[in-house]
């Protein structure tokens, strides 16, 4: 098998299991709806404020919208953790510890065609500091109360990526009880 060139994003395809059964080039597997390993960040402060992207208008698809502290696809055959810890860095420009407090799968489609078939790893840290985002990943931030942003993701949902929406739904039990167990109020 040649290796994968540097150039190119490579994911983790998966089965519902999330058993690694391949890899595929990212872009093309959110075109083809190839089921493939995520995760998605939520850092938090003491305080329980959950740190928010508003995604950069120039990604290839959600520009513009708010998410989650940080997501990405793990490079295949590597620890999750690791490539959370990764992406974080290279997306706000800082590090914290992550546990994993959740999974899910879940197939949205998303503009241009394309499809987010993902089973997404929902990973939690705290930090205390402000982000130092790369531009072309980011173009804005802002800590934000917990509550508040579940008023806001019900007040205004195409304010908000489609997974984000998708993890509150799915996934608040765990980060309601993550934020109880690690956060001061």
């Amino acid at each position: 098998m040649t290796p994968p060139s540097p150039a190119v994003e490579w994911v983790q395809l998966v089965d519902d299991q999330d058993r690694p059964t391949g890899r595929a080039e990212k872009l093309d597997a959110h075109r083809r709806g190839l089921l493939h390993r995520a995760f998605s960040v939520f850092v938090f402060d003491t305080a329980g404020r959950v740190l928010l992207q508003r995604r950069a208008d120039g990604k290839y698809h959600s520009g513009g919208l708010w998410t989650n502290t940080c997501c990405g696809h793990p490079q295949p055959d590597q620890p999750l953790r690791d490539e959370a810890r990764r992406r974080l860095g290279e997306e706000m420009g800082f590090d914290c510890a992550l546990t994993v407090i959740s999974s899910l799968r879940y197939r949205l489609p998303v503009i241009g065609a394309l499809t987010e078939h993902e089973f997404d790893h929902v990973l939690c840290g705290i930090y205390a500091g402000d982000p130092r985002p790369d531009p072309l990943e980011a173009s804005a931030w802002r800590w934000l109360d917990w509550p508040q942003l579940l008023t806001e993701v019900a007040q205004a949902p195409e304010s908000y990526t489609p997974w984000l929406r998708e993890i509150l739904a799915r996934c608040l039990p765990a980060l309601d009880t993550w934020i109880h167990d690690h956060c001061t109020r």
